[in-house]
């Protein structure tokens, strides 16, 4: 039996963690179905990221992008990329700053985290490594199943933020990301747990750093810990769709079905997302049965 309820547990955590990529700090045209995304999702929350990381050239990326936009951006693209290439010093830091905000306006976090390093080995100051690691976690969480994509998105947001780093040792915002990317499978996660601890001691209200550790804690089972961390975030920080999404499951894991069940509504009701609202829906008669 309890290899039953324990089973179940790690088959909803994976679910919810990937979820996060159309919940957090984003605006998204669509959401993978829960389904797929369990089955993308390894048990232990952690990328098979490593040193052997597939290399992955930044024309293959993008590439891959144009499948997944009109054939118009495709051709918008092209000729950008055309001025890339040829372009020489200034010229091109220019050139990748474009394509990185054409990307973005059509939601491929890969590409323009890709040109956004470009600037960044250019052009290396705090923000402008913050930008690129920022988007490579973006299309780390975009990429979940894509096992090649998805270890060299990791590698290359925690060289960016480990950068950032090194030009200003006491970034917050550097410390949040370089823990993120240790966590989620570059280090023993204990340490990027430890570096995100060290930025809420500094700063309470970090978001960013109260969200990771509060999805860590579910991830690991200590869902009352977490109940704890998104009840601080919703009513001290920000009360957002994703915080009170991962209250709500890590109250489902507890069997609390009440609590779950309005902290999932006002998911839906902060998110307004038809897809959400139709999946938070189904879970909510499956709760109340």
């Amino acid at each position: 039996m309890l290899n039953n309820i324990r089973s179940k547990q790690v088959i909803l955590i994976a679910a919810i963690v990937l979820l996060v990529g159309f919940l957090f700090s984003r605006d998204v045209k669509g959401l993978i179905k829960p389904k797929d995304k369990a089955e993308a999702m390894p048990v232990n929350g952690q990328a098979a990221a490593s040193s052997a990381a597939p290399q992955i050239t930044i024309e293959e990326i993008s590439t891959t992008a144009k499948n997944l936009v009109s054939s118009s951006i495709a051709k918008d693209i092209n000729a950008l990329e055309i001025t890339f290439k040829s372009a020489s010093g200034t010229e091109k830091v220019a050139s990748a700053k474009l394509l990185a905000q054409k990307w973005d306006d059509v939601e491929q976090a890969a590409p323009s985290a890709m040109y956004l390093e470009v600037v960044a080995n250019n052009e290396a100051t705090l923000s402008n490594w913050l930008n690129a690691g920022n988007r490579f976690l973006k299309a780390f969480d975009n990429s979940a199943q894509d096992s090649l994509v998805q270890p060299t998105m990791l590698q290359k947001a925690n060289n960016a933020f480990t950068k950032a780093l090194a030009i200003d040792s006491s970034s917050n915002d550097a410390k949040t990301g370089l823990g993120i990317t240790i966590v989620n499978g570059l280090g023993a996660p204990m340490s990027g747990i430890a570096m995100l601890l060290d930025v809420v001691k500094k700063d309470p209200k970090n978001l960013k750093a109260n969200m990771q550790l509060g999805m860590f804690a579910i991830k690991s089972g200590q869902f009352d810990k977490a109940i704890i961390r998104f009840n601080d975030i919703i009513s001290n920080i920000k009360a957002t769709p994703d915080a009170y999404f991962y209250l709500a499951t890590a109250y489902e894991n507890l069997g609390k079905k009440t609590e779950a069940i309005d902290a999932y509504l006002n998911s839906k009701k902060l998110a307004a997302n038809p897809t959400l609202s139709k999946w938070i829906d189904k879970k909510v008669v499956e709760l109340k049965k």
